[in-house]
């Protein structure tokens, strides 16, 4: 190498890109053996994410990297990258878990953001998929009669409306909703239908590229043993399951939906009313700040009716959003009053009642806080 300072930077530069232009060619390597693995996987109807062997890699890769005096975070995140993206190339090797491929599957709903993602999955995986929406004339009854599964992918205050018009099904037929509140739907369900009956609620938004990872609550009806080949296909998907009951569910969708929705409405209404320049507030935003404005702005980028819909139908949250807005009052007194001691000690009190949560979610947080920063840089 020279020993001209100039020189030698710029050497050392043309090393740094040769060496990532053979980064690139061992992940593009990477990336053939990850399709090849999507096809055995495929003929041995084995699901996209395997939790134990994700966790079994990035453990070794994690040792290889200390041993390597590397930093075991930054191998971890590569890796993690890499494997994210060789889940959207598997994704079209997914097996069909039902064994009555030639029999059809409605979606009712089924061009709508979420309905059309789950027929694009299920037509990829091999399904024969009649959808009808609610400008379509519905279905004659023998050929509803022939399908494997009928599911409802329609507006909430629609869904128990719609269920309760259904024909007679097929003894085996599984009824299935995937609404985001789960009583009313279920209750519907089992009383129009005979058969198998579950309800469902995919907990990620029609954007995804694959099902990897991705949360599906399952609310069990009727004879789970006839839609079990519909809860393995979520986790042929990638999908993980998580099992509840409907009241439950629909208590905890209160706080996740409504509480939340709203309260990201509220302050998005504000922020307009108020004519903020949000293009000033993201120039002098932390990064923490610059993901709460990403996800008030990401609300108001969707559908309006959706958000109307899923706040309505929780209206048993409602008292509980009137007392938020008496604390949140009372805490704007208290300050505004000087009560610095007071706004402590409720501090205080609500940190003990986090507990271990607290710093369980400001370390998740930083990978968000780094993503964040490192996204507003992107465009500059």
């Amino acid at each position: 190498m020279s020993h001209d300072p100039d020189q030698r930077l710029s050497e050392l530069r043309n090393a740094i890109d040769a060496t990532d232009n053979e980064l690139i060619e061992i992940i593009a390597r990477r990336a053939k053996l990850t399709a090849a693995v999507g096809e055995a996987k495929r003929s041995l109807k084995q699901p996209l994410y395997v939790p134990q062997r994700e966790r079994s890699l990035i453990k070794a890769r994690r040792s290889k990297a200390k041993e390597a005096g590397l930093s075991e975070d930054l191998i971890e995140d590569v890796i993690r990258r890499i494997i994210r993206e060789s889940y959207r190339t598997q994704t079209a090797q997914a097996a069909a878990t039902s064994t009555q491929l030639e029999r059809p599957v409605f979606v009712f709903g089924g061009r709508g953001a979420l309905g059309a993602r789950l027929v694009s999955q299920l037509r990829q995986t091999g399904y024969s998929v009649i959808t009808i929406d609610k400008d379509d004339d519905w279905p004659d009854k023998d050929d509803l009669s022939q399908a494997q599964l009928v599911l409802m992918s329609v507006p909430v205050n629609k869904t128990v409306e719609l269920i309760k018009q259904l024909p007679p099904l097929a003894e085996d037929c599984v009824l299935a909703d995937v609404t985001s509140i789960k009583a009313a739907p279920l209750n519907a369900m089992l009383e129009q239908h005979s058969g198998p009956v579950v309800g469902l609620h995919p907990m990620f938004g029609p954007s995804v590229q694959n099902l990897a990872k991705q949360l599906v609550v399952v609310t069990h009806g009727r004879q789970p043993k006839r839609y079990q080949w519909l809860l393995d296909q979520f986790v042929n998907w990638g999908a993980h399951l998580h099992e509840v009951n409907a009241d439950k569910h629909d208590d905890a969708m209160g706080w996740i939906q409504a509480m939340r929705h709203l309260s990201t409405f509220a302050y998005g209404v504000h922020l307009a009313n108020e004519r903020v320049d949000i293009k000033e507030l993201l120039e002098l935003s932390s990064p923490i700040y610059r993901m709460e404005l990403m996800m008030i702005g990401r609300l108001f980028a969707q559908n309006a009716e959706l958000y109307a819909d899923i706040i309505a139908a929780n209206k048993g949250q409602f008292s509980s959003i009137r007392r938020y807005l008496q604390q949140f009052s009372a805490i704007i007194d208290d300050i505004e009053n000087g009560k610095k001691s007071d706004f402590i000690s409720l501090f205080d009190e609500v940190s003990q009642y986090f507990g271990e949560f607290s710093s369980q979610f400001l370390k998740e947080s930083e990978s968000l806080v780094q993503l964040a920063d490192d996204q507003r840089f992107k465009h500059q």
